[in-house]
């Protein structure tokens, strides 16, 4: 070996030594922290701002982003503490997967692993498949006649507007409740280990139009319930009332709402149920179960989500038009239907994505009994012309009014307007009852389940039903006036 040649191989040795003496001050650095991090814990100093703070510190030594180390302040994987080194692919794998299972949707985290090409080579993929396993094992049965289902109406953005002593001031008090109102009871049902689930998670429709009743699998401690919200339509007559005006897609792709303030300002935020909701889940992924929110129940004889999409706000036929509507179009001169409609079908179509369910609240907002059957298949006309091309099909009737198509006792084919709605592709149908905590009926081809009314009515005259859900007093906002009877 010629001189220049071992000036060659010493230099390679001296690199060597030096990134071997790097990577031990890295290392030491890192556990120093560790080190440092669990004494100021146990010695109370600092809470889980320490986890963020070795997060953002292992990203800085390096070189990858927060996001790929951890999750939600948890490590990607379950059953293993260490996902640095690993390829992308894994890291996103693991991450949706572990949303899955937050969502006790075992089975869906792991059918994602194994669906992967190199889950057989890959330790994480099956430590995390293991884990999901176990925990599926260990679900309990929660029969779909307990669960309970609780719905709420437009909620209140400025109560000295909705609280101002005009004509309506007394009906907003007894049927709608505030934003501050509607996010303690939410957080306070989270805390209670109250989780979202669908109707249909409670039964299936077989392709005989039968209809059975399944379980739900959750943890032991977590609580099964439906919520639905009424008549999400904005309609004109809230105008200038504090409530939102509709329902919108951001430029982030997320759901928000409009809301006017009084000088006429135009802002977007969480104004109403919906984007609410969705910004809980994203912080509460495990208050959704597989993914899926709330339901919601819409009329159409003033439009969907705050657009305006019926019939009339096209034709314009004399004698439909009412006052609120013909001051909306003195108001609006280039109005478009079709952009109107368009709009509204994408809001709905977000929503569905994000986990929402529509249902009927029948076009015009009817009792059918009251009605009659001949009035019911009109109704049921305009639902099927001018919504369902919006919102999309929907096997769910809640009636408005909190009526019902008969009594207690099961519907029969000797049920004309059971009959009728069963033809037209529904198989689940809501009423109101608030005397108990829970009441779901199944027939052969139907399943029928009451709800209960949270609103300042039953907040403040029936406090006592609501203390399996919530807490009045925590969640009573002290700007509410004392609420009239009915």
């Amino acid at each position: 070996m010629d001189a220049q040649e071992r000036i060659i191989e010493q230099r390679k040795a001296k690199h060597k030594k030096t990134a071997f003496i790097i990577k031990c001050i890295i290392a030491l650095i890192v556990l120093c922290i560790v080190v440092l991090a669990v004494i100021l814990i146990k010695a109370g100093f600092i809470d889980g701002q320490v986890d963020e703070t070795i997060r953002n510190t292992k990203s800085t030594l390096t070189g990858k982003s927060a996001d790929h180390v951890a999750v939600s302040g948890e490590a990607v994987t379950e059953g293993s503490s260490e996902t640095e080194g690993a390829p992308d692919h894994t890291q996103a794998a693991l991450a949706s997967a572990k949303l899955l299972a937050q969502q006790y949707d075992y089975d869906g985290a792991i059918a994602l692993l194994e669906a992967e090409s190199d889950f057989n080579t890959n330790t994480q993929f099956q430590n995390a498949v293991g884990s999901y396993r176990e925990k599926k094992q260990n679900l309990k049965a929660y029969p779909a006649g307990q669960v309970t289902h609780i719905f709420f109406h437009s909620l209140i953005v400025d109560t000295s507007l909705a609280f101002d002593a005009d004509e309506d001031a007394d009906g907003y008090n007894q049927y709608m409740v505030t934003i501050r109102e509607f996010n303690s009871i939410i957080q306070q049902m989270y805390d209670k280990g109250y989780v979202m689930i669908s109707p249909h998670d409670m039964c299936t429709v077989n392709e005989d139009g039968t209809v059975t009743a399944k379980d739900i699998y959750l943890p032991d401690g977590k609580i099964p319930f439906v919520l639905s919200q009424d008549d999400v339509s904005y309609y004109h007559y809230m105008d200038g009332d504090g409530f939102a005006q509709k329902l919108i897609v951001d430029e982030n792709g997320e759901i928000k709402n409009t809301y006017a303030e009084a000088d006429g300002t135009v802002r977007t935020g969480d104004y109403d149920l919906v984007p609410l909701v969705d910004d809980f889940v994203r912080e509460h992924p495990d208050f959704s179960y597989h993914g899926h929110k709330g339901v919601i129940a819409l009329t159409g004889y003033e439009g969907v989500l705050g657009y305006r999409t019926d019939e009339v706000y096209k034709t314009r036929e004399a004698g439909r038009v009412t006052e609120y509507q013909q001051k909306f179009f003195d108001n609006n001169p280039d109005f478009d239907f079709d952009s109107e409609a368009a709009q509204a079908k994408q809001v709905a179509d977000a929503m569905k994505a994000e986990g929402w369910e529509f249902a009927s609240h029948t076009w015009g907002h009817i009792d059918p009994v009251n009605a009659g059957y001949d009035k019911v298949v009109t109704d049921t006309e305009r639902y099927k012309t001018w919504m369902e091309p919006i919102i999309g099909p929907t096997d769910i009737l809640i009636f408005a009014f909190g009526a019902d198509i008969g009594d207690w006792q099961n519907y029969s084919s000797d049920n004309q307007l059971f009959t009728y709605y069963k033809s037209q592709g529904f198989n689940i149908f809501c009423n109101v009852d608030s005397s108990r905590t829970n009441w779901v009926q199944f027939g052969d081809n139907y399943m029928r389940q009451a709800r209960r009314n949270i609103d300042g009515y039953s907040m403040s005259h029936r406090a006592d039903s609501l203390s399996d859900l919530f807490n009045v007093s925590e969640a009573w906002d002290s700007s509410r006036p004392q609420v009239p009877d009915l």
